[in-house]
């Protein structure tokens, strides 16, 4: 028994490290661990002080966008010309925790201050509007100035007993996010109201777990959307030889009221849907490949799908059929100087073929971090209808220095669906005129564009760190006929980050 626990410990702390190896590009980690100076200084007095852990972090990020829509703006949409495309914004995300560890259990509670100043773009805007709810400009859709964060409360402690259970508001993070996560990028994230049973044994780990999105709304505290019902497990297995399986169900449950849960929500909320997700991720092992690694992971989607609804009547319901696939593969020169690391990625998400069929087949992506994977710009960054296909170059010339350069190509999956925006709705509308707006159009091409990204980190104290990135998206054919009879031009972003942990 006492080996099979010490086996189930070790293997929990390797799944742990190795989880985000491979993806996007990873800032480089600070020189030494730092707890916060709130904990080493109470620590260091009074080791009683190492169960409890008072800290959090400051992150600030300019942001420059010139050639993205700005909602609301009169014909403003991604890439058009001869009308206001340019988005310059400063964000600021404040975190600030207070934890306790026993043996047997932990609780966390953690607020957060989310600030922007210059955003042009409105807090809530959508169009079609849904009932109950209203369009609000504010201070852009990434402001949420005092609320909560996490709360909850863990039970259970595996190196002794196989259970444990965590309940409260907290994040959901699994595999390599590309279905659910916390999507920290965004200067508020994302947090459920969920309760989660872990069993963990030498052979896998499973989370069992029931849950409801968070809805950011500012100026009021953020609740959780009670039409809208997340389920589902995720298990993980080290046992397979050199790999780390994943294997996974979730189930998303909304009904016609979950998307006016909330009077001006700041992210889009979900029509009325009942939407199962069975699929598996299989990893190699660091090292256990030699220099190379590899990724490949598949979902497919069954269930019943209605569009919000249209000027006051409900849309019908369809069944819906979608699946992805990604697979992914790298080499690192280990004995080179700067162990340069080459990667390419193939990633797809089913479109809808035959939009008047009664079937709907647009993957529905659920709960991403989008951010890491499909373009630092995130303008074709939803897994719905699309192709990308991404070349990789990752160097750390010193060890606490990264640089990353990515390239991407974007196709539509199918032409006979949209382009779908980060936020998973249609781009643009549709375009009552050809030529001047986005919309369904089967004989223009799939070709999207390509985009080019180039990002460095530099982690300059064990507290402190900094990031700078630029991209540029090229617009393709698929683009340039969508807006052929108005004008496109290419699109442009920088960003400069900091953070400050404390």
């Amino acid at each position: 028994m006492k080996k099979q626990l010490t086996t189930l410990a070790a293997s929990a702390v390797v799944l742990a490290a190795v989880q985000d190896l491979y993806a996007q590009y990873t800032p480089p980690p600070p020189p030494a661990p730092f707890p916060g100076f709130l904990n080493e200084y109470l620590r260091k007095n009074d080791p009683y002080m190492n169960q409890w852990d008072f800290g959090g972090s400051l992150r600030t990020r300019l942001e420059i966008k010139d050639g993205f829509g700005i909602p609301g703006q009169v014909n403003s949409v991604d890439f058009r010309d001869n009308v206001d495309t340019s988005n310059h914004y400063l964000l600021e995300r404040l975190r600030y925790r207070a934890g306790y560890t026993h043996k047997w259990f932990s609780v966390l509670a953690e607020g957060r201050s989310s600030f922007a100043q210059s955003d042009e773009r409105p807090a809530y805007l959508a169009a079609p509007l849904p009932a109950q709810t209203v369009n609000r400009d504010g201070l852009g859709p990434e402001s949420d100035r005092v609320d909560l964060h996490q709360a909850f409360i863990m039970v259970g402690n595996h190196k002794e007993f196989p259970l444990s259970a965590k309940i409260g508001r907290q994040e959901l993070s699994y595999g390599e996010e590309r279905l659910v996560g916390a999507f920290a990028w965004n200067n508020i994230g994302r947090v459920f109201d969920a309760a989660k049973l872990r069993w963990q044994n030498p052979w896998f780990g499973v989370d069992f777990f029931t849950s409801r999105v968070v809805i950011p709304e500012d100026g009021v505290f953020n609740v959780s959307n009670d039409y809208d019902l997340f389920s589902g497990f995720y298990a993980t297995s080290m046992k397979v030889p050199k790999n780390i399986l994943d294997v996974y169900f979730f189930a998303r449950n909304s009904s016609i009221q979950a998307i006016s849960a909330e009077p001006s929500p700041q992210f889009p909320q979900p029509s009325s849907r009942d939407i199962y997700t069975l699929g598996f991720r299989l990893k190699s092992k660091p090292g256990e490949i030699g220099k190379w690694d590899y990724s490949l992971e598949s979902a497919y989607q069954f269930g019943n799908f209605q569009d919000r609804r249209i000027g006051g009547a409900a849309a019908p319901r369809l069944d819906h059929s979608a699946y992805m696939a990604v697979a992914q593969i790298g080499y690192t020169f280990i004995d080179a100087w700067a162990t340069p690391r080459i990667g390419l990625e193939y990633a797809y998400g089913s479109g809808d073929s035959n939009p008047t069929d009664g079937d709907h087949e647009t993957f529905e992506n659920l709960f991403p971090t989008n951010h890491k994977f499909y373009g630092y710009m995130d303008i074709s960054s939803s897994l719905q209808n699309i192709q990308n296909l991404r070349g990789i170059f990752q160097l750390k010339p010193h060890p606490r220095v990264s640089l990353a350069v990515e390239g991407h190509g974007f196709w539509l999956a199918d032409t006979s669906d949209n382009f779908y925006n980060k936020a998973g709705a249609p781009r643009g509308g549709v375009a009552t005129t050809p030529g001047t707006a986005y919309g369904v159009n089967p004989g223009y091409s799939s070709f999207v564009g390509t985009e080019v990204d180039i990002i460095a980190g530099w982690a300059v104290t064990r507290h402190s760190q900094l990031e700078v990135g630029y991209g540029h998206f090229f617009r393709g054919d698929y683009i340039e006929q969508s807006l052929a009879a108005v004008g496109s031009r290419d699109a442009d972003y920088i960003y400069v980050q900091g953070n400050l942990n404390f």
